[in-house]
């Protein structure tokens, strides 16, 4: 059997008689790229906050790397990484110093930080980058650094907040290459985006509509039982409320 290390049943959060979250349920497993999509207000960002152990669910259950998001959010949050398209690194540090920073952050032990930073700074071929302010480097590298920086300490589980915004083509495809490079080490990645040719790297998507999963499958399969040729057709006839094909 495959390791589940994310798995929700009926999970819901409620704001006054407002939804955000209502009943949703999947497993992610360990190793596995999981896409979850939804258009500006559908509910990814506050299920994931309940994921990360940064907010309380109303009710439903849900457990993250083995760890129950009511009672232990400190424990997820030590085996978890995080980054966001909108903050994951100090501009105004180095890339050595950012690097050490979260290391600590981390709890990683100081010694290995050394060693992981070199490996670090050699991979990414930022040598000469090393003592530059971060808020120097262009976008594609603070988000490659910024993702390396998020699995620094070898979390059970990354999750990736529309971790591509902004960045050209060529340098997400490098970026997706990161991550089949970590999920092949072990490390699920859980990300949200809104480039739905990306949504096609995930092993699994599920896409979010007004606070439900109203999809969840393979890309492939998704495109299947939608009689569409692309995400971007699936996606929009989501949100129109098409209901599957039997085909």
């Amino acid at each position: 059997m495959e390791e589940k290390v994310i798995i929700c049943n009926d999970l819901t959060k409620q704001f006054g008689d407002f939804y955000a979250v209502n009943k949703i349920s999947f497993d992610v497993y360990k190793g596995e790229v999981f896409g979850f999509l939804g258009a500006n207000g559908a509910g990814k960002t506050t299920a994931m906050r309940i994921l990360c152990g940064l907010s309380y669910p109303t009710s439903g259950k849900a457990s993250v790397a083995g760890f129950d998001v009511y009672k232990q959010q400190e424990s997820i949050k030590k085996n978890i990484g995080y980054m966001s398209q909108k903050f994951s690194l100090y501009e105004n540090l180095t890339v050595s110093e950012n690097i050490e920073f979260f290391g600590g952050i981390y709890g990683v032990e100081r010694s290995e930080i050394s060693m992981r930073r070199t490996d670090l700074i050699e991979r990414l071929g930022l040598e000469k980058e090393v003592n530059k302010m971060v808020g120097e480097l262009p976008l594609g590298w603070k988000q490659k650094l910024a993702f390396s920086v998020a699995i620094f300490h070898q979390p059970r589980i990354v999750f990736l907040d529309e971790p591509t915004g902004g960045v050209d083509p060529v340098t997400r495809r490098q970026f997706w290459d990161m991550i089949y490079e970590a999920a092949a080490g072990g490390i699920t990645v859980f990300v949200t985006t809104h480039y739905m040719d990306e949504a096609e790297y995930c092993n699994r998507i599920s896409i979010m509509v007004d606070g439900r999963i109203e999809a969840l499958d393979t890309p492939e399969n998704l495109k299947k039982n939608y009689s569409a040729s692309s995400m971007d057709e699936v996606f929009y006839q989501l949100a129109r409320g098409a209901k599957r094909s039997d085909n």
